[in-house]
């Protein structure tokens, strides 16, 4: 038997070797570079070789990691297309005004951040001068994704554009009274600035991510030509930890989203202190996206380390650069040159041999001032390099020095990310570092005073002509004007008036029955855009596939399984369904660029996107706080709803809390309709107010939350009473009476008013008949499509009673001389129907499924959680008995007989 020491590396390899001769002459050879000229000359050549085969396009794994040097050298980079003295004063001005505006508003107490924008001025600086294309000029412009923290510095140059003034200046962070700045991008407090919220971290990555997407997707549909549209998203190194900054990275790039830019501030710190305190997060970075499969770009170490460089004949100074540890760097920046000579210098004979040539200047000046990021060329260099790349999306990592001319106080301090201000003294170091006229008699009583050239100097008709060129202010939201939608056609929606007869029909189905529908429609059709996580089957969605497609880049390269069926899987180049796979995030994000459409590029879309309830809200309830921060538009479905509806999934599936998730969102509409008509009624509005004619004094920019369920159930016919589509869309109405629904109570017997939303309302109406059959109790039942807008009424009501206006909510208006008490049911915990609690004349009380879920059948989880039909009389019975209405034994009688 073979000794397996003695085979041979290439006797275990399952690929042939057509020249085993050639294979052994390489391997020698590499051993001999080793032997002669070291370990380390052997590992250099075969990085050269490596990335010469990547270049030519030869079929190799990638390196994870190149050198810890800049990708593109000085000599290969190009000219810079403007005036880099005038972009410089221009950045110098931006950095002072920046740092005064959080300074002088720290005398309120109301913080802000000067550090982050001060480690990444030029990284905006040279993408405002040369690259960021405005919405003024021909398509949408790029979209910008600009990182939270650095807000300062674009209300800066605001300022030193004219589109800002001193006073908005002064009340950053104070909204108030009116001419405020919000603290981060937030759309929805300053509409005409900002178009993308990115301070909930992680957001902005994955946002920015499934935009490009979504760009590539509205021009394959021939909705919109953004073939010049580009996507760039500024982040922070520390906030690449967030999960939701890189769990779409293989998406980007399996799609070739050479559409989209990551610039990564890699100032080496977080909020507390190194990002990477024992590593380096550079390295780890470009081990992520390459192994994604992005284009990566260096830019480290700025022009001043070019001499130390070519003095590095043995590769030692690069070795020395890869192993110290990003907390050592920053330790280099607060030391002096006899410390780096030391500790960085010291560690090598051919580094110390280096050193004796460089003066402590040189050292200081390249340790402590000298970053890729902090010079214009070498961003320049790294832009023009992400654009001219094609076939995948690029990032960018810049290094750079959180506090960067901030002073000494501030560069590096693992504390900076929470300073506040500068002092007289340090603010008057940092005028003369940046050399800007301002003189010592304008600071007044020891506040810093802004500082502006004027509007009709150099740098500012220098910045403007710039941004005229590149097609106007930036950033900038605008919502162009466009026509409203026109409204489908009517009998789309009066579809379900009649009722499904004899048939039973989950509301689910239903409603994926109205979609299909209005996506016929000739007018309306096309823009709707349907996004399902990988769950379209549960849904009944499939039969969606042949007709609307499955976007997909490259169309459909396979021949699908399922081809002899009417329903296969069809993915196709103009597709129209957005299908994520199994990513709740991923398909929110996707809802958010449709749903911005509207004002991104001035074309409307309606997304819908359906999913399990209870993966909605619970996982992804901050994107649906980021959509209503950036003025999202369309509908929301939680499918698969309730606690008890979702028969045998159990816990982890049981959603009896989603509505009250979604109750904390302002800009959220939460219905949970109990029929398939008032699904259509609610739709059909929903379609008006956000893209139709909305009616005087209301917020279009809202989006729709809508709870359906699995349980097939008839289907009734929508009641004749008049009121009842203002009742749907208010939150309730009655639905029936004891009476209407053929019961015939007793003159004199008690009543109740039974108030069920959703799949409970069936359950009201079998407890209806049986405390009319079987107790003599004659029970009304209403159908309370959302207890959130009851409660949002009313606590407008409140508030008008404040302003010394009268006006009663319409809860109570709806209730008003109901008779008897009230109980209210739903498929969730008790907190949801007990919104309106406080506004309710009678006696009230409710029932919910609180707790946990379980894996049980729809009967025995109702009968677990005490909202069956048999639950609801004992309920009902036991309020009736505390008033007196009916005698206390019934109570136990009820309890006995249904075996609760």
């Amino acid at each position: 038997m073979t000794d397996p020491k003695a085979i041979q590396p290439s006797e275990l390899d399952q690929l042939p070797d057509r020249d085993p001769e050639e294979t052994a002459e390489w391997r020698a050879s590499l051993d001999a570079v080793a032997k002669a000229a070291g370990p380390h000359r052997a590992a250099y050549l075969m990085r050269r070789t490596l990335e010469r085969a990547e270049g030519a396009g030869i079929a190799l794994p990638q390196l994870l990691e190149t050198d810890y040097v800049n990708t593109i050298p000085t000599a290969a980079e190009p000219a810079v297309d403007g005036d880099e003295a005038m972009e410089s004063r221009i950045t110098a001005w931006n950095r002072w005004n920046a740092a005064a505006m959080v300074s002088r508003g720290s005398k309120y107490g109301v913080g802000g951040h000067i550090a982050t924008f001060a480690s990444a001025a030029w990284l905006y600086e040279t993408g405002f001068n040369h690259f960021f294309r405005g919405k003024e000029g021909d398509g949408s412009g790029d979209q910008l994704y600009i990182q939270g923290h650095a807000s300062p510095g674009i209300y800066a140059r605001a300022f030193l554009d004219g589109r800002l003034t001193e006073a908005h200046l002064d009340n950053f962070r104070r909204e108030a009274g009116g001419d405020g700045l919000p603290s981060y991008p937030h759309p929805r407090r300053l509409p005409w600035l900002w178009e993308f919220p990115t301070v909930s971290m992680g957001l902005g990555p994955i946002s920015a991510i499934y935009q490009a997407r979504f760009n590539r997707y509205l021009t394959s549909r021939g909705i919109k030509d953004l073939s010049n549209s580009h996507v760039w998203a500024f982040l922070g190194d520390g906030e690449m930890d967030e999960p939701e900054s890189t769990t779409a990275l293989t998406l980007a790039s399996r799609e070739g989203l050479d559409n989209l830019t990551f610039v990564v501030n890699c100032n080496l710190q977080r909020l507390d202190g190194p990002v990477r305190a024992n590593f380096k997060i550079v390295q780890e970075l470009e081990a992520q996206f390459r192994g994604a499969g992005w284009n990566v770009v260096k830019s480290l170490w700025g022009t001043a380390w070019d001499e130390l460089f070519q003095l590095d004949t043995t590769g030692a100074l690069v070795r020395r650069l890869r192993e110290v540890p990003d907390a050592q760097v920053q330790t280099y920046q607060t030391r002096d040159a006899a410390y780096i000579r030391e500790d960085f210098f010291g560690k090598d004979p051919a580094l110390v041999e280096m050193a004796k040539l460089l003066s402590d200047d040189k050292i200081v000046e390249c340790f402590q001032l000298s970053r890729g990021g902090h010079e214009a060329r070498k961003v320049y260099a790294a832009y023009r390099a992400a654009l001219a790349h094609k076939g995948a999306p690029t990032v960018i990592l810049a290094q750079t020095v959180k506090g960067h001319t901030l002073g000494d106080g501030f560069a590096s301090k693992n504390a900076n990310h929470q300073m506040k201000k500068l002092s007289t003294d340090e603010f008057k170091a940092m005028r003369d570092r940046l050399g800007l006229p301002i003189k010592d008699s304008d600071f007044v009583d020891g506040q810093v005073p802004y500082g502006h050239p004027g509007a009709d100097s150099p740098e500012v008709r220098y910045l403007q002509e710039r941004r005229a060129a590149l097609g106007g202010p930036a950033p900038a939201r605008r919502v162009h004007p466009v026509a409203p939608l026109p409204a489908p056609a009517e009998k789309a929606f009066t579809a379900f008036d009649k009722g499904s007869g004899s048939q039973n029909v989950a509301t689910t189905m239903a409603f994926v029955r109205l979609v299909k529908d209005l996506v016929r429609d000739k007018e309306t059709g096309k823009r709707w855009v349907p996004i399902v996580p990988d769950e379209a089957r549960t849904f009944g969605m499939e039969s969606l596939f042949p007709s609307l497609g499955i976007y997909s880049p490259k169309g459909q390269t396979y021949e699908p399984v399922d081809r002899d069926q009417l329903m296969y899987y069809k993915e196709a180049t103009n597709g129209q369904i957005l299908n994520e796979g199994i990513t709740e995030a991923g398909s929110m994000a996707d809802f958010i660029a449709a749903s911005t459409s509207y004002a991104t590029h001035g074309e409307p879309m309606i997304p819908f996107y359906i999913f399990y309830s209870m993966f909605g809200w619970q996982r992804t309830a901050d994107q649906m706080w980021q959509l209503g921060d950036q003025l999202g538009r369309g509908f929301l479905v939680g499918a698969t709803a309730g606690r008890t509806t979702l028969t045998g999934e159990g816990l982890q599936h049981a959603d009896g809390h989603s509505p009250v998730i979604a109750a904390t969102n302002p800009a959220a509409l939460s219905y949970d309709p109990a029929f398939a008509y008032e699904i259509a009624t609610i739709v059909k509005d929903g379609l008006r107010r956000m893209y139709g004619e909305a009616a005087p004094g209301e917020d279009q920019d809202v989006f729709y939350y809508l709870t359906v369920y699995n349980e097939p159930v008839p289907q009734p016919a929508k009641p004749p009473a008049a009121g009842i589509d203002e009742g749907i869309l208010k939150g309730l109405y009655r639905f029936n009476t004891a009476e209407s629904a053929g019961l015939t109570p007793a003159a004199n017997a008690a009543r109740i008013q039974l108030l069920g939303s959703g799949t409970a309302i069936h359950w009201a109406l079998k407890a209806q008949r049986l405390l009319a059959e079987e107790w003599g109790v004659a029970a009304d039942v209403w159908s309370a499509t959302s207890w959130t807008e009851l409660r949002r009424d009313a606590l407008e009501a409140d508030a008008a009673l404040l302003r010394g206006e009268e006006r009663v909510p319409y809860v109570r208006q709806a209730l008003q001389g109901a008779e008897g008490p009230v109980l209210a049911v739903s498929d969730y915990m008790r907190q949801v129907p007990d919104q309106i609690a406080q506004w309710v004349e009678q006696d009230y009380s409710s029932l919910g499924a609180d707790g946990f879920g379980l894996s049980e059948t729809r009967e025995a989880a109702r009968r677990h959680f005490g909202v069956d039909a048999e639950s609801i009389v004992v309920a009902a019975l036991a309020q009736l008995a505390r008033r007196g209405e009916v005698q206390v034994t019934a109570v136990k009688e009820a309890r006995e007989k249904y075996g609760l």
